[in-house]
């Protein structure tokens, strides 16, 4: 165990690397344009959305998909990859279409169809790219995948900061996107072009059927998670506007932000590919491996939760400025969703490992029902406030239903770990209210995270511990 725990983090170390380098270019983008006008920051920000539903569309859940075909070893990695660009070059068309025809039905100005078509189609090409670095992910070549990624992102937004200062027109501005993207497909191509290619043509057409078949539950669940994540923002957009979008989108950016880098880089790229391999080769494995990603993903969220609350005011104000007063609000409902996003994202990786992939899907479409339904009912009254109690409900509903199928399946919180979170927890919230009448915030906020640090701290010398009496 602990020589996987220092492969884990080894590789999650080289997304992480990249991963910053890209979050750095892209906060000082995304707030300089949001400083810039508050407008025109709601309309990137829709369009980057929209983008994300035609990425979904692209990918189509495949990306699980092929982690799972490439680790069962089935058929050459090769043959695989040129399958799977197959089916998703047909998606991102469909998908493309149907975006097309739905920005005319909404009734976009001609500016802001332009901002989301130059967008859009931008983050849809990086679905055909996604899959070189699944391979890397099972491969265990995360070092390629990140390198890749800094450059990349290096280009795209270095040249969207330069367009924004130059005070270039917003469509060339959204141009920053293309090159990003432009930058990863060239270095996937150059890399696999030559050995699948052959696999892109039409008389493969069974063989495609069949992994496309294989692959329709994944599918269904990536389109349910891509609409209850973001369907508030067109119930906003209509009930809010552009101004509406933006306050709601520049807490998400935060909020979003973290849990990406926990759900995507480390649980989706580093985690899962393993859960994949230790549920056919070593069931213990697996079942410690789980419980000790849980414990730690709690110890985690909780800290940061507290900071992104308490300091919501100061962030908010130092990051966006003055205009983004309601966003301060939306950060304090919206943190919830973080511990939320953490453990649901670590039972649908184990739920999708060990194959019930079917009651997931049962799950994922509660989840977009009740955010649905909670979208039309509330968004019409409060719109900002209540898009994001409908995005929390829909978050906590669904980490009860996952977390609790794989507490049952895997013991997955231990009682013992659950008595020293909620003490913790219990000892934090004890100083906070009990000091913050009397001492300055700044040491309140001190105070308060000893008791949760001390957890994280306690749950890494325990497992030091493991890994000297297990040598």
């Amino acid at each position: 165990m602990a020589s996987s725990n220092n492969s884990i983090l080894k590789r999650f170390g080289y997304l992480l690397s990249a991963h910053w380098v890209r979050e750095i270019l892209q906060t000082v983008f995304m707030i300089s344009l949001a400083r810039h006008a508050t407008e025109t920051y709601g309309q990137f920000m829709l369009a980057i959305n929209i983008g994300q539903l035609l990425l979904f569309a692209t990918e189509c859940g495949l990306n699980q998909h092929l982690s799972t075909m490439l680790a069962r070893k089935e058929h050459f990695p090769t043959h695989i990859l040129g399958q799977i660009t197959f089916i998703k070059s047909i998606f991102m068309v469909i998908g493309w279409l149907a975006m097309l025809g739905f920005i005319f039905w909404q009734g976009y100005s001609a500016e802001l169809r332009l901002i989301i078509i130059i967008i859009a189609t931008g983050i849809a090409l990086n679905g055909i790219g996604n899959s070189f670095y699944v391979a890397c992910q099972v491969l265990g070549r995360q070092d390629i995948e990140g390198k890749t990624r800094g450059i990349a992102a290096l280009i795209g937004y270095g040249y969207g900061i330069v367009a924004l200062l130059l005070g270039a027109p917003s469509a060339i501005i959204a141009l920053f996107k293309g090159l990003e993207t432009l930058t990863n497909l060239i270095v996937t191509l150059k890399a696999f072009w030559t050995r699948i290619r052959k696999e892109l043509h039409l008389k493969n057409i069974h063989n495609v059927w069949r992994i496309w078949r294989e692959g329709l539950i994944f599918t269904a669940m990536a389109i349910c998670a891509i609409f209850y994540n973001k369907i508030n923002l067109f119930f906003l957009q209509n009930n809010a506007g552009a101004e509406g979008v933006a306050q709601y989108s520049a807490t998400w950016q935060i909020v979003d932000g973290i849990s990406i880098i926990v759900s995507s880089m480390l649980l989706g790229k580093v985690l899962f590919p393993l859960f994949t391999k230790y549920w056919n080769s070593d069931r213990n494995l697996f079942i410690g491996l789980a419980r000790q990603s849980a414990a730690w993903l709690v110890a985690v969220a909780l800290p940061v939760s507290y900071v992104l609350f308490i300091e919501s005011d100061r962030i908010i104000t130092i990051a966006y400025g003055s205009n983004y007063g309601s966003a301060i609000l939306i950060q304090k409902q919206l943190v919830g969703c973080i511990l939320f996003a953490f453990i649901h994202n670590l039972a649908s990786y184990l739920m999708i490992s060990m194959n019930y992939q079917r009651i997931l899907l049962g799950m994922y479409i509660t989840g977009l029902i009740i955010n649905i339904t909670a979208c039309i009912f509330l968004t019409q009254y409060s719109p900002l406030s209540n898009a994001a109690y409908a995005i929390l409900l829909t978050k906590g509903i669904m980490a009860l239903m996952t977390v609790s199928f794989c507490q049952v399946a895997l013991g997955l919180f231990t009682f013992k770990n659950i008595c020293k979170q909620a003490l913790a927890v219990g000892i934090a919230a004890a100083i906070h209210f009990s000091f913050s009448p009397i001492l300055i915030r700044e040491v309140v906020e001190f105070l308060t995270l000893i008791p949760l640090l001390f957890y994280a701290f306690c749950l890494y010398r325990k497992q030091q511990h493991n890994f000297v009496t297990s040598k």
